[in-house]
Formats: structure tokens, C-alpha cells, sequence
């Protein structure tokens, strides 16, 4: 049996997804596309279609699992592939994910589904970055919302799918500019970055990679880039708060990122009443914190479109016994060995900010007035956990 190459598009850009997964289908013989239509959702069922570069090959439904479109996506995507890779005569199938379907999680059931998924790629227009990362409304009130119970916004839901991707279709735009282009540089700097368009861009360079195909047929870029190969470990732990791989700083075309760090635990309730200050100094920030009163948990800092997400991460290595460090992942413990403080072991203020005209000294002051005073910190980790716990309603304790 001829093994299938899996490859996972998406991307709240519409245009932008379409126009890549075209590309893919014309660009490597033998390729599929299989595409969950969760606008019919209303309707109890979710609508599947399969298709080459000829036209439609088959077309189902697939009913709603416990009222959820995205369940239905799930229980329907492997056993879909599957029944592909055994008809025999396929060598890839583009999953064209839905609008606000992310990435992560359909990565992970194709795997655990024990197929080979060779590429994950988001599509964006350059033009779009600022105005989804902006957009804080609900997916329910914008009609893209995957169950009835889903509370994601547009802002976040675009902000993961551009982040997890380690490839970037970027669609031709006349309406973006290089504050445009650095943005969604800023954003991402690990991601290679494919532009779609016309043809492939001028002087692309020679293949950088070998992959057999019929006929000896050169691969264009994002072809290239969606057989490459994709680890679904690697990619969950650059997501994780605890050893994410976040932007470093960068200051050009308008477009600043600010790396704060600090071996300091802040102040929870300083903190807590300059959240909206600090959430909408940036279009987009992340990272992990250190809070005084709850000085043993790894906080994780997730903002876009103006909201705030603040969850526990679970403990600090610093935290944990000895003991227990062999049950933690490699690149866990890599990432707290570079982090390590004789004092405070990883526990640290990690927290990146990223957006057109970043005012920085004055995010930066904001940020330094929220941590403990020095006479605060002297008092210990006794008195901190004394501290008002201000933050117990976000968290949800």
C-alpha cells in the first residue's frame, strides 16, 4: 500500500486557504482534497467533500456528534483518509480545514489515527493580520463558531492558527504594506513563509529537498514545504506556555516586539488592575508569569483582539520534587535549564508584546510597576501567599 501524505491547511483567510490549497492540487499529481463543511452544521450535519485537480470524486454527510460540528470533524476525518489511502492511486490529501477549525487539534487526530501528516500550513493575506488580530468578537456572532458551546474569539482563533503552523501560504495582497509583511514576520520569525499567487515568485531558489514524484516533476515552495515532514510533539511543546519558542525582539517598519523578563513575581493585585492597560498596549502578547501569591504555578498569558486569557500551566519545575523530573518532557527541561536562577529555579516573568507603533518604554514601566517592591520581596514566599488573591476569578479557583 502506497503510503499518504497527510497535509493539514487552514486559516480564517478564506481566499488565502482556497487559493493555496489549489496551488497544492495542481502542483503535485496524484493529490486529493478533503474539505468538512461546517457552515451546514445547522442543518444536524457536516458536509464532506473529495476532490483532484478534475472535479468533485465524492460528496457525503457526516451527522453532529453531541451537537458539535468540530466532534462530527473528528470521528469523520480518519476513517475518510483511510478509506482514501486504501483505494489505492493517491499520493497526497489536502485537508482543507474549515474557517475557524485549528490546526492543533486536527494535527494530533491524524496521527493518533496512524497517518502521516507531512505539513501543517496556514494561509493568510498579509492585509487581514491586523484586522483578525484586532477583531475581539465572538465566532458565534460571526457565524463561525464549530459547536454551540464554543466561546473562542476571532482574534485568539486567528493568533493559533498562525502560530502553530510551521508554514505560511502568504497570498498576494495590493493592499498590504511592509508595516504588513513585518507584522506577520514579528508574529512568527520561525515560520517559513511560501508566497501564493500567479506563478511561482521570481528566482525561487533550486529544491532544498528531495521527495520523489512522477515524471521527476520539480516541486514548486509550498509543495516543497507541505511534503517536508511534521512532528506533532515538537509542535505542541513550542506551543506549550513552559517552553514556547516566542518572538524575539524586533524594531522595524513600525512594528516593535518587547521581550520582558524578570526573575520578580508581580504584585497580584497591581497586576490585576493594569490588565486592560497592559492587554491592549499590543495587538498581540504571550508568554508565561510569576504571581506572588500563587508563587508555585506556571501562569500561562495569552492575549489578542483585546481579551485576556490567564490559565494554569501546572507547576514550576522549580516546584516539583526531584523525583518527579524524569516524568517531565526533555524539552521541558531544557527550556527551565536556560531559564535557571540559583534562587527562584525557572519561576520567571517571560512575556513577549507584538504590534504596530508598541509604545515599549511605557509598556515596560507599566510592567515594571506591577512587580513586588523590594521591601515585598524581602518579606518571603510566606508573606506573598498572604497577598490578596485577585486573581482566583480569572483562574477560576
Amino acid at each position: 500500500m502506497t503510503e499518504l501524505s497527510v497535509v493539514i491547511v487552514g486559516g480564517l483567510h478564506a481566499d488565502a486557504r482556497k487559493a493555496a490549497v489549489e496551488r497544492l492540487l495542481a502542483d503535485v499529481p496524484g493529490s486529493v482534497v478533503l474539505h468538512h463543511d461546517l457552515a451546514t452544521a445547522a442543518a444536524g450535519t457536516v458536509v464532506r467533500t473529495v476532490r483532484d485537480a478534475t472535479g468533485l470524486l465524492s460528496a457525503g454527510e457526516a451527522p453532529l456528534v453531541n451537537d458539535c460540528a468540530c466532534c462530527a470533524l473528528r470521528e469523520d476525518l480518519v476513517p475518510e483518509l483511510l478509506r482514501i489511502r486504501e483505494a489505492g492511486g493517491t499520493r497526497m490529501a489536502v485537508v482543507e480545514l474549515w474557517d475557524s477549525v485549528e490546526p492543533k487539534a486536527m494535527a494530533e487526530v491524524v496521527t493518533a489515527g496512524g497517518l502521516t501528516v507531512t505539513g501543517v500550513i496556514t494561509a493568510v493575506d498579509p492585509a487581514l493580520v491586523l484586522p483578525y488580530l484586532g477583531n475581539g468578537d465572538d465566532l458565534a456572532d460571526r457565524g463561525l463558531a464549530a459547536a454551540a458551546t464554543d466561546q473562542r474569539t476571532v482574534a485568539d482563533t486567528f493568533a493559533r492558527q498562525l502560530e502553530y503552523a510551521p508554514v505560511l501560504a502568504v497570498a498576494e495582497s495590493e493592499d498590504a504594506d511592509d508595516e504588513d509583511r513585518e507584522l506577520l514576520a514579528q508574529l512568527h520569525p520561525t515560520a517559513r513563509r511560501v508566497p501564493i499567487g500567479h506563478g511561482d515568485p521570481a528566482g525561487a531558489p533550486a529544491d532544498d529537498l528531495t521527495v520523489p514524484v512522477p515524471r521527476r516533476r520539480r516541486l514548486t515552495p509550498l509543495a516543497r514545504a507541505a511534503l517536508a515532514g511534521f512532528d506533532v510533539e515538537s509542535a505542541a511543546a513550542a506551543q506549550h506556555p513552559a517552553c514556547a519558542l516566542l518572538p524575539a525582539e524586533a524594531d522595524a517598519h513600525g512594528v516593535a516586539t518587547l521581550v520582558w523578563h524578570r526573575r520578580r513575581p508581580f504584585h497580584p493585585e497591581r497586576l490585576y488592575e493594569a490588565l486592560e492597560d497592559i492587554t491592549c498596549a499590543a495587538a498581540r502578547s504571550r508568554g508565561r508569569f510569576w504571581l506572588a501569591d500563587k508563587p508555585d504555578v506556571l501562569l500561562h498569558w495569552d492575549a489578542a483582539g483585546g481579551a485576556l486569557c490567564v490559565e494554569s500551566a501546572g507547576p514550576w519545575l522549580a516546584s516539583l520534587p526531584d523525583a518527579a523530573w524524569d516524568m517531565v518532557p526533555p524539552v521541558r527541561r531544557a527550556a527551565a535549564a536556560l531559564d535557571w536562577h540559583a534562587e527562584h529555579g525557572d519561576c520567571c516573568q517571560h512575556l513577549v508584546f507584538t504590534s504596530p507603533g508598541l509604545d515599549r518604554d511605557g509598556l515596560a514601566r507599566l510592567l515594571e510597576s506591577c512587580l513586588l517592591t523590594d521591601a515585598e520581596y524581602a518579606a518571603g514566599r510566606d508573606a506573598w501567599k498572604r497577598l490578596p488573591p485577585a486573581f482566583d476569578t480569572l483562574l477560576e479557583v
